[in-house]
C-alpha cells in the first residue's frame, strides 16, 4: 500500500490537473476507489473516463483494471469492518441484493477455477494422503471451513486434529508435537488471522508440510506454505464470501477420497451399519 501511495505522491507534480484530482481522491478514499469502475471514479472526481485511464498508464499500468486490481490486492487486509460496510452500501445502492451477491459468488468460483494452481492442488493432495498427522486450523469465519473439512477428513482418516481456536496458547498446545511427516492446513482470508499465521510459521519451523487456503499469492499465509491454494473471496463485503473456498475444499475432499477409495468403501459400509442401528438419520417412509 505504501509503495503504491508513494508512487502516486511522487508523481503529483507530473500529473495533469484532472489526474491530480484522481490522485488526491485515491489517497484520501482508497477504500472506495479500489472498487470503482473507471467511469464511476471519473464521475466522482469530475473528470472523463479517458483521464482515469491515462492516469493508470502514467503510473505504469497497462490500463485502469490493473491499477484497480493493485489497489484491491494492497488494501485487502487494511479495511476495517466499518469501511467494509461503507463499501458494501456504496456498491449495492438500490440494486437487487440477492442477484448481486449470488452473481458475485458465481464469478468468484469461475475466477478460482481459472487461477488455481493445479500443481499446488495435487501437491496438497499427495501431502495429505501421506501425512502421519493432519492438523486443520481456521479462525473466526474460517472456522466454518475448517470444521467442514475436519468433519469429512475424520471420516476418511484416523489421524486428523481439528485445532480448537478458543485461545492463542491452546492453539500451540495442540500443535506442540507437530513435525516432519505431518501436514498443517491453514485457512484464512482478509482480514488475515495472526493466530493462523503464527501456527503455520511454527509448523514450518518444525519441518511439517504446510498447506494454505487463502485468497491471493500476496496473502501472508503463502510465505509459510509449500502448497498454496487460491480461492477468491469478497473482502469488500462486511460478510465474508466463502463460497469459492468451500468449493475448493469440496474438491480437496473428493480428490483425497479417490486416493483412498478402497479404505473409504470399507469405512462407509461400517458407518452405514452404525447409522442404521442407532437411527442416526430420519427414514422417510414411501407413501
Amino acid at each position: 500500500m505504501n509503495d503504491l501511495m508513494a508512487k502516486i505522491q511522487n508523481n503529483l507534480s507530473k500529473f495533469s490537473k484532472g489526474q491530480r484530482l484522481i490522485a488526491r481522491f485515491i489517497i484520501e478514499h482508497y477504500d472506495k476507489a479500489a472498487f470503482m469502475t473507471a467511469s464511476r471514479l471519473g464521475v466522482t472526481v469530475g473528470v472523463s473516463e479517458s483521464t482515469v485511464v491515462r492516469f493508470a498508464t502514467e503510473l505504469g499500468y497497462d490500463g485502469y483494471p490493473q491499477l484497480q486490481k493493485a489497489l484491491q490486492e494492497m488494501i485487502r487486509n487494511k479495511l476495517t469492518a466499518v469501511q467494509r460496510m461503507e463499501v458494501t452500501t456504496d456498491r449495492m445502492g438500490n440494486k437487487d441484493v440477492l442477484q448481486m451477491v449470488l452473481s458475485s459468488d458465481v464469478e468468484k468460483i469461475r475466477m478460482t477455477l481459472d487461477e488455481l494452481d493445479r500443481e499446488a492442488f495435487h501437491g496438497a493432495v499427495e501431502a495429505i494422503l501421506g501425512a502421519k498427522h493432519i492438523y486443520i486450523l481456521g479462525v473466526r469465519s474460517a472456522s466454518a471451513l475448517a470444521n467442514f473439512l475436519g468433519f469429512y477428513f475424520k471420516l476418511l482418516f484416523d489421524n486428523v486434529i481439528l485445532v480448537d481456536t478458543a485461545g492463542v496458547s491452546e492453539v500451540f498446545e495442540q500443535i506442540l508435537r507437530i513435525g516432519e511427516g505431518d501436514v498443517l492446513i491453514g485457512i484464512s482470508f482478509p482480514r488475515y488471522s495472526k493466530r493462523t499465521l503464527t501456527a503455520m510459521k511454527y509448523a514450518k519451523s518444525r519441518g511439517a508440510d504446510v498447506v494454505a487456503l487463502t485468497d491471493s499469492r500476496l496473502s501472508p499465509l503463502a510465505r509459510f506454505a509449500e502448497h498454496t491454494l487460491i480461492a477468491k473471496s469478497d473482502m469488500a463485503s462486511f460478510v465474508d464470501s466463502l463460497v469459492a473456498p468451500l468449493s475448493v475444499i469440496n474438491a480437496l475432499i473428493v480428490a483425497v477420497g479417490m486416493g483412498k477409495k478402497e479404505e473409504i468403501e470399507q469405512t462407509f459400509n461400517t458407518l452405514e451399519s452404525i447409522w442404521e442401528e442407532y437411527q442416526v438419520y430420519e427414514k422417510l417412509d414411501d407413501e
